[in-house]
């Protein structure tokens, strides 16, 4: 029988290669509705904001975690390792909200569509005190762009990776990749003997 923690992996590795972003985005949802109240908006923007908060308290709790030798570890050739995972959260906390017009930080050197800066800005060969700094950087950044958009502009369509979103499509779909590499950093870390901060005990 497998074991949760060799099912959690597995799960992990599937979502963890590097693809090309357009592949890795869900498809027909230019067919979805368009028409948000104000009122309705706001409530899923505050909602949202909410849940960037617990994800990215988990995630830098575990980037904490993670002894700095560690960093490196990769579950297979070709897949991220702990430290480039944390490097792509931080990349797309920021290519998400400047492709719909947010200025990222310019230190990031990443603008709306350009998913090569992204990709430089990932790949980047930092120490585990540097990535964890860029990582606070980059969810300040996105809790500030997040707050900035005004309720009355989440029905407005946008062009991304090939496809057009509703903005509130697209603040959806930047908290769910959160979420998705939370998964994989957690499976990351029991790989490695680190038990999630939040789970002392269990």
């Amino acid at each position: 029988m497998r074991s949760p923690l060799r099912f959690a992996l597995a799960a992990a590795l599937l979502g963890a290669a590097p693809l090309p972003a357009a592949a890795q985005q869900p498809t027909g949802a230019a067919q979805r509705p368009t028409n948000v109240g104000n009122r309705a908006a706001g409530n899923v923007a505050a909602d949202l904001l909410t849940d960037i908060g617990q994800v990215e308290k988990k995630v830098m709790g575990l980037a904490r975690a993670i002894p700095a030798d560690k960093y490196a570890w990769r579950p297979a050739p070709g897949v991220r390792s702990i430290g480039e995972a944390l490097m792509h959260v931080a990349a797309d906390n920021y290519l998400l909200p400047a492709s719909i017009g947010n200025a990222a930080d310019s230190a990031s050197a990443i603008k709306g569509g350009d998913y090569k800066a992204a990709q430089a800005y990932e790949r980047r060969q930092l120490d585990r005190d540097a990535t964890i700094a860029e990582l606070e950087r980059s969810f300040a950044y996105l809790r500030k762009s997040l707050t900035a958009t005004p309720a009355a502009r989440f029905g407005e369509q946008v062009s991304l990776f090939g496809q057009t979103f509703t903005l509130q499509q697209t603040w959806i779909m930047t908290t769910t990749h959160l979420h998705e590499h939370l998964g994989q950093l957690i499976a990351y870390a029991r790989s490695t003997g680190v038990v999630p901060p939040w789970s002392q005990g269990g």
